[in-house]
């Protein structure tokens, strides 16, 4: 498909996902034990014929890029097409940090001019899906539209956090109203859009014009575009598993979705394989005394312990006399023998000490310092950080990055809610 392009939009903060996101990328989140959130788009474009990708990267990039690199696990490493990182850049008076999704596009339209493409997939980098977009581009196509928006239906409860669009008889959008605080309908922009190449050139050229612009697709672009009397901005409904993960709740719950006995999100269809930069560990080892159920295991993880519901990542070690249930547990953990790690997740080298307790007891009060966010009886723990023997943690707790959590600082019990960080020290150098 060499006259499509696809831009993948991954430069956002996600501060949402808590400690999870504070030295990555949201897209750069591990996901489903192996994966990365952006690789379902990534493998998306691949399975779908588009070989030309440009993402868009800003904060925080270089887990991202790194795990990208020049595209070979996707079968983008290639001339005359592959993926191209796009960060920002000074140097130009045009130039600086994004402002926006749409004045990401806007600062990188010279990549759409040199790939020639006549149309455009703008996509989002931190969400989970499988779409062909070959059936959203040939319904674009038989529109003759210059722009389609993937449109998809939500629990009427959860609208007010996504674009609510109303549609005609057929299918040409005549409303769209970007977070709204009651929203019309449940059937809302999945932050997709299928462009002509020039369309989408006008309409950031008016967009980059209006002082009082967000720069965003969502609030500024399509809106406009709708409004338009000459504009044809239509929607196509998308049927099929997709979930906006940019919380710890659906995040938590995405994975979970993953455990059921016939997951809708299908990862084991050889003709839309999710492709992802694999680990190089050895195979995963499974004691004589372990006990497993329902739950998701990647290479390298040695379970010695009880895991039940759960999904591990490579080269997580579950001690004998170990339980973890119901939690998510990312690279190279370590669970000691009698600890028990419960609904919770844990960031990349975090270790539980002897007979700890991760996500203790019946308390489930709210977060103090994040209750709009971690108030599912959820608790994270950050990269790297150590729970010493004996402690206890209760529910919807955060534990930073570097963090130990032992007895003289938690009192060998941390009650739910709490939140530990690192302590920031003042540097002898400072002026």
């Amino acid at each position: 498909m060499k006259r499509v392009v696809g831009l993948i939009l991954a430069g956002g903060q996600g501060d949402r996902l808590s400690v999870l996101s504070e030295e990555r990328a949201k897209p750069a989140v591990i996901f489903g034990g192996r994966y990365r959130i952006i690789d379902f788009t990534l493998s998306n474009c691949v399975n779908s014929g588009i070989t030309r990708v440009g993402v868009l990267t800003q904060y925080r990039p270089r887990s991202l890029n790194d795990h990208i690199g020049i595209g070979r696990p996707w079968d983008l490493d290639r001339q005359g097409g592959g993926v191209t990182l796009l960060q920002p850049y000074l140097g130009r008076d045009s130039s600086d940090w994004y402002r926006g999704t749409a004045d990401a596009v806007t600062q990188n339209i010279y990549f759409l001019e040199e790939t020639k493409a006549e149309m455009v997939l703008v996509l989002a980098g931190d969400h989970i899906y499988k779409m062909n977009y070959d059936e959203l581009i040939a319904y674009h196509l038989a529109n003759e539209a210059d722009v389609t928006v993937p449109l998809y239906e939500v629990p009427m409860a959860d609208a007010h956090r996504y674009g609510v669009l109303s549609v005609d008889g057929y299918g040409r959008i005549i409303e769209f109203d970007e977070k709204p605080a009651e929203p019309k309908s449940n059937l809302i922009s999945m932050g997709i859009y299928c462009f002509n190449r020039l369309a989408l050139i006008d309409a950031l050229i008016a967009d980059s014009e209006d002082q009082a612009s967000t720069h965003d697709f969502g609030r500024d672009v399509i809106p406009r575009m709708v409004e338009k009397d000459n504009a044809r901005v239509f929607g196509w409904k998308f049927d099929g598993y997709w979930r906006d993960v940019g919380t710890i709740e659906s995040y938590y719950d995405g994975n979970m979705d993953l455990l059921t006995d016939l997951p809708e999100l299908n990862m084991y269809d050889p003709d839309s394989r999710i492709r992802t930069n694999e680990p190089g560990y050895p195979p995963a080892k499974i004691g004589w005394r372990a006990y497993l159920q329902r739950s998701l295991l990647d290479l390298g993880c040695i379970v010695n312990g009880h895991v039940e519901h759960s999904v591990l990542s490579p080269g997580v070690y579950v001690e004998e006399g170990a339980v973890v249930r119901d939690s998510i547990i990312f690279d190279d953990c370590r669970i000691e023998a009698g600890a028990i790690v419960e609904r919770s997740i844990l960031d990349k080298e975090v270790t539980v000490g002897k007979n700890a307790y991760v996500g203790y007891g019946d308390d489930f009060a709210v977060n103090g310092e994040r209750p709009d966010i971690v108030n599912t009886g959820v608790t994270i723990v950050g990269k790297r950080a150590t729970v010493e023997p004996y402690v206890r943690i209760g529910r919807n707790c955060v534990i930073g990055a570097n963090v130990t959590v032992d007895k003289r600082n938690a009192d060998g019990y941390l009650p739910s809610g709490k939140t530990i960080r690192a302590e920031i020290k003042e540097s002898p150098y400072r002026v």
